[in-house]
């Protein structure tokens, strides 16, 4: 069993031959964007990373600050600039392009370099004798927004990843309005992909993205980016993740009215703009398939949404190599209430 404290909730658990095999613990909660909680279970309150889930925050800038119009970026690439990608040819493909708009080519790119999350197009790009580069990184998009945001406004990009350059200082100053928690050099950390992240409380990322969602506590500027970033998420579901992953299922089959964004160490958000509410989770041993569970099942109960794509999250089947269903991976109750589905 995965060792958990006292403040923690079950978010998912793993069966198997009829029994309990694994259990994963975390918190959750869900925010109206005048700060209201509506459900909260677990510690909501001490700060966790939210690594990747607040891309779509850290591309407000691109749009408010005139980059995005100045190189005529399309909703594919303000997707992209909001993504965790798999590093299928559309994604490279597209981020590419963005670079090529400002001048600049993938060299400028201080994301680090790793193959394609998608087994197939490592495996296609390994065929062809090619090697990955950093446009092949998952956060090959944001970074290149980074670029756009810095040659617009006149700033060098060298070094843009470090917490003094002007570049991360404006992703600071506006992750501490939008969430209304400081970030500074006392909850700093840095991400896998080199860029600054800040600890937050649970509470204050899933605020942040109904704000997010709704526009209300934001700016007039913000508010009108938000509604921008929204419509290139609906529009492009499958730069924001790729082929068969969580994301990009749920956004094809539910936006406008739900937008997801997983994030490293099992931290996972939604945003659901008709309903002005923001979603957060923590698994607190880190694991996605939880976060992804515990996601589908807060969607389907607080966005009143009955969709098959949730309903197979929720309750998902395990399989063995030969694929045979031997137990199945399914949210807890307290997440779901009555729309856990029937059981296998």
């Amino acid at each position: 069993m995965t060792a958990h404290t006292q403040s923690d909730t079950l978010l998912a658990e793993v069966t198997r031959g009829g029994r309990v095999e694994s259990r994963h613990y975390g918190a959750a909660v869900v925010m109206d964007a005048s700060g209201k909680t509506v459900f909260a279970t677990g510690d909501v309150e001490t700060p966790i990373y939210p690594r990747s889930t607040v891309k779509a925050l850290l591309a407000l800038p691109l749009l408010t600050e005139g980059a995005a119009d100045k190189y005529a970026l399309p909703p594919e690439a303000l997707a992209l600039a909001c993504a965790s990608h798999q590093g299928e040819p559309a994604h490279v493909a597209v981020a590419a392009d963005m670079l090529a708009r400002t001048g600049w080519d993938y060299g400028v790119l201080e994301c680090g370099t790793h193959w394609p999350l998608d087994a197939r197009a490592t495996r296609a790009l390994a065929a062809a004798g090619q090697e990955a580069c950093a446009l092949h990184n998952c956060c090959s998009g944001k970074h290149a927004g980074f670029i756009c945001l810095a040659c617009a406004t006149g700033q060098d990009p060298a070094h843009y990843s470090r917490p003094e350059h002007p570049i991360m200082q404006t992703m600071a100053r506006m992750l501490t309005d939008v969430t209304d928690v400081p970030h500074t050099d006392a909850n700093r950390g840095t991400d896998g992909c080199a860029i600054p992240t800040w600890a937050i409380p649970l509470s204050a990322l899933a605020l942040g993205f109904a704000r997010f969602a709704t526009g209300t506590g934001l700016s007039a500027d913000r508010a009108a980016a938000a509604a921008r970033l929204r419509d290139a998420m609906t529009a492009a579901p499958f730069m924001i993740a790729g082929t068969d992953q969580f994301d990009t299922l749920v956004m094809q089959d539910l936006a406008p009215r739900v937008l997801t964004k997983m994030g490293a160490e099992g931290v996972m958000i939604a945003a659901l703009p008709e309903k002005g509410l923001g979603i957060a989770i923590k698994c607190r041993d880190g694991g996605v398939r939880a976060a992804e569970v515990a996601a589908a099942a807060l969607i389907a109960r607080f966005g009143r949404e009955d969709a098959p794509v949730l309903n197979h999250f929720m309750r998902r089947p395990l399989k063995n190599w030969n694929g045979t269903v031997v137990g199945e991976l399914r949210a807890a109750r307290e997440l779901a209430g009555d729309r856990l589905p029937e059981g296998l």
